[in-house]
């Protein structure tokens, strides 16, 4: 986690991705290895595919910012990494390197533009985006749990 946050909309984006971390590494460890392969309907993610595709964005998303991903970064990853305790130190490799990239990013780049998605953005925007696409995968990862018996652990003392 982060020791000295930049103040501003940096410093919000790494204690945001604090929080979504401690929850996406937490529903990881909650869900049992073999419901990692439960998918809710034919051609939608399965549970281990959706921490897959987090990890995959975070180490994707910030290239558009000028981050670079470390080398072998598979692009099939959210088909072939399957294995929880894999999945959950990949968890928190990527979003390490999230992080990193959001605290060396300086403010005075926030304006900049940049391509996202074959979009005109800015990376401030590519900061926004990195949020609030966890948070869609987390509401995900939510329910995947919830219909396979699994309480989210931060929730356990009953509010959320």
């Amino acid at each position: 986690m982060s020791a000295q946050s930049p103040a501003g909309l940096r410093g919000d984006v790494i204690k945001d991705l604090d929080a979504v971390e401690k929850k996406f590494v937490g529903l990881a460890q909650a869900m049992p290895q073999e419901k990692y392969s439960w998918r809710p309907a034919e051609k939608v993610r399965s549970v281990s595919e959706v921490f897959v595709h987090i990890v995959g964005a975070n180490f994707r998303i910030p290239q558009a910012i000028g981050v670079q991903p470390p080398a072998g970064i598979p692009r099939d990853m959210e088909k072939t990494l399957t294995d929880k305790t894999q999945i959950v130190a990949k968890l928190k490799e990527s979003f390490a390197h999230l992080r990193k990239g959001v605290m060396d990013t300086p403010d005075a780049d926030l304006d900049k533009a940049i391509k996202l998605f074959g979009r005109e953005s800015t990376v401030r925007g590519a900061l926004l985006i990195i949020s609030t696409h966890m948070h869609e995968h987390l509401g995900q990862a939510i329910a995947y749990s919830r219909a396979n018996g699994v309480t989210p652990p931060w929730s356990m003392g009953g509010a959320e």
